[in-house]
């Protein structure tokens, strides 16, 4: 991400006005589809572009450490003020941290990674990739998520001749900051090429419709929480066609 203006790019996320509540309900689809491979004994994560923090909220009673790593400023402020409420002893196991990844010192290794919604941003996967083995502890898990390229809502847009492909990056996409798009398949070669063992992989929450759609029908009661409950559990039967696809890795034996 050596040519975005990650400050820049904050503020263009901050300018969406589609479906915040989605994204709250995929944050907590992502917990309830990684959860099985968090352990239960004490450890520690790092959260790779944790933006301002709605997902790490969701993760920290989980761990004994949480590290949060966030290359905008703005961000990285906001992060801390949603943590600063919490109780002394959370706030003194969770440290923020404002750096790009391609300067990013760690002189620890981490029991779970997370690179959520981050990876579509990278402009050299390998790179940060070979970084991550690294802070990656031996039997440690990598959780990743990347938007579907393939959802169901994606593929409509294409027989609309709204896009060329579905793989297309769209100018929304890209003022946003995306480099590529992924569907399962590719996002699992990705990693495979970087050697890493992929323990699990589908996708989470099958899209029926685009976010702006979402919303409106969201807002207007048209859909509820429980429309959401069945498409997250109707993506276990179609993760192709999912809102968001995800890989659960490990360092080779």
């Amino acid at each position: 991400m050596d040519n975005l203006d990650l400050d820049k790019l904050t503020e263009n996320n901050q300018e969406r006005d589609y479906f915040y509540q989605f994204d709250r309900q995929m944050h907590q689809f992502m917990v309830r589809k990684f959860l099985p491979y968090f352990s239960d004994k004490p450890n520690t994560a790092l959260e790779l572009g944790c933006f301002e923090g709605a997902f790490s909220t969701l993760i920290q009673p989980y761990f004994s450490q949480l590290t949060l790593v966030e290359g905008a400023e703005k961000a990285a402020e906001k992060t801390r003020h949603l943590f600063s409420s919490y109780s002394l002893a959370a706030t003194e196991s969770i440290e923020v941290i404002c750096e790009r990844f391609e300067n990013l010192q760690l002189n620890q290794q981490f029991d779970a990674v997370f690179l959520l919604h981050v990876l579509e941003h990278i402009e050299v996967p390998s790179e940060l990739f070979q970084r991550i083995k690294q802070w990656l502890a031996p039997q440690g898990r990598l959780f990743i998520a990347c938007p579907n390229a393939m959802a169901a809502s994606r593929q409509i847009a294409v027989k609309m001749g709204l896009i060329s492909e579905p793989e297309a990056v769209t100018d929304g996409e890209r003022l946003h900051g995306h480099y590529r798009t992924y569907a399962l398949h590719t996002l699992s070669d990705e990693v495979d090429r970087v050697g890493l063992t992929i323990i699990e992989s589908g996708g989470i929450c099958f899209k029926p419709l685009a976010n702006f759609q979402l919303d409106k029908a969201y807002e207007q009661k048209i859909i509820d929480d429980a429309f959401l409950e069945g498409c997250f559990k109707l993506g276990d039967e179609y993760p192709a066609l999912c809102a968001s696809i995800f890989v659960v890795a490990t360092l080779p034996n």
